[in-house]
């Protein structure tokens, strides 16, 4: 099971976006800029814990691509 983190920086929409730790793609935001979300079968889950942090939540289109919506 994947674990995700969600960035604690904006990006210049709004949106935090949600990142699947795992990834190989380059699009992991630094260590401290990170909010580790836990571990979620899938990025729907990470998502819906982001947004306890943040309303404005997005899937990375990169590594969480299935809950990318901009």
């Amino acid at each position: 099971m994947p674990s995700f983190c969600v960035n604690r920086n904006a990006q210049s929409n709004g949106d935090h976006e949600v990142h699947d730790l795992s990834s190989t793609q380059g699009c992991l935001p630094t260590a401290s800029t990170r909010i580790d979300l836990g571990f979620y079968s899938s990025c729907v889950g990470a998502v819906t814990a982001a947004k306890r942090y943040y309303s404005q939540v997005n899937g990375c289109a990169r590594c969480a691509g299935a809950c990318h919506t901009t």
